[in-house]
């Protein structure tokens, strides 16, 4: 364990095998930090607080800070993070609103400068969130989810595994999974190619997503019928699509499609 002799750590801190901790950190009680983390300069991890092992947390970050939530009472609740995390300058993860409640962020996530991950969000593993992401409370992100540069996302809003979202867009319904969304309004603009050629999808997977956005925003037949078109593929990720949709309480982004005279989507109202 290596602690530089201006960081302050509390005695009430648990910090496992192998930490480093950076100049003028500062560690608050009720925290556990697992082995082989290291906390730069400057960050902050707050109490109630649990990081697995081999996190690099970095200058200035600020890790289970309190919700920004006008219900918040003071009441105990928790930030869980992963193992093999990299949380970059300036990020901010808070911890939940709600007795017992819980922020949680998975394992090897990329979360780069100014990312903000507020109450109650619910982030998988391999995700990338690129420079002032911003996630509203109660957000849920599945895995392998790739959202450029500041793109804000509404409260309750869903991102479906293997989604890529283009920067600066804003997300106020779920984002499907597989899929590429962009714009303000989002819209989908097709199959995230590219990042299931990356992620070794087999070709016959990649042709029964693509024949499923088809139905999806093509076809021209009631969501109902679709999703029992998608049910009988004979693919996992085409199930956990139909699934996906099922799961939607804000309704999910549509393909984009033709403008209107003044720039005005069709298909916005």
């Amino acid at each position: 364990m290596e602690i530089h002799p201006t960081a302050v750590v509390s005695g009430r801190a648990e910090l496992g095998s192998g930490v480093r901790v950076g100049a003028y950190a500062l560690i608050e009680e009720d925290v556990l930090i697992g082995e082989g983390c290291e906390i730069g300069a400057h960050a902050v991890v707050k109490r109630y607080t649990v990081l697995g092992a081999r996190n690099r947390v970095f200058e200035h970050a600020t890790l289970g800070g309190e919700p920004q939530d006008v219900k918040f009472k003071g009441e105990a609740s928790r930030l869980l993070i992963g193992d093999d995390n990299l949380i970059r300058e300036g990020a901010t993860l808070h911890r939940a609103s709600g007795e017992g409640a819980e922020t949680r962020v998975g394992s090897r996530n990329f979360l780069m400068i100014g990312v903000h991950v507020a109450h109650n969000c619910e982030v998988g593993d391999d995700n990338i969130f690129a420079n002032g992401v911003a996630l509203a409370g109660h957000c849920t992100v599945e895995d392998h989810v790739f959202l450029s540069s500041n793109v804000g996302a509404h409260q309750f809003v869903r991102m479906g595994r293997y989604a890529m979202v283009g920067g600066k867009s804003k997300i106020v319904q779920d984002v499907l999974p597989f899929f590429t969304t962009d714009g303000n309004p989002a819209r989908v603009r097709g199959l995230n190619t590219v990042g299931l050629r990356r992620a070794g999808f087999a070709p016959a997977s990649r042709l029964a997503l693509k024949r499923a956005y088809q139905l999806l925003f093509r076809a021209r037949v009631p969501l109902g019928e679709v999703l029992g078109q998608l049910d009988a593929m004979d693919d996992e990720h085409v199930r956990h699509l139909a699934d996906f949709i099922r799961g939607s309480r804000r309704g999910f982004s549509r393909e984009q499609r033709g403008e209107r005279r003044g720039g005005e989507e069709a298909g916005d109202d």
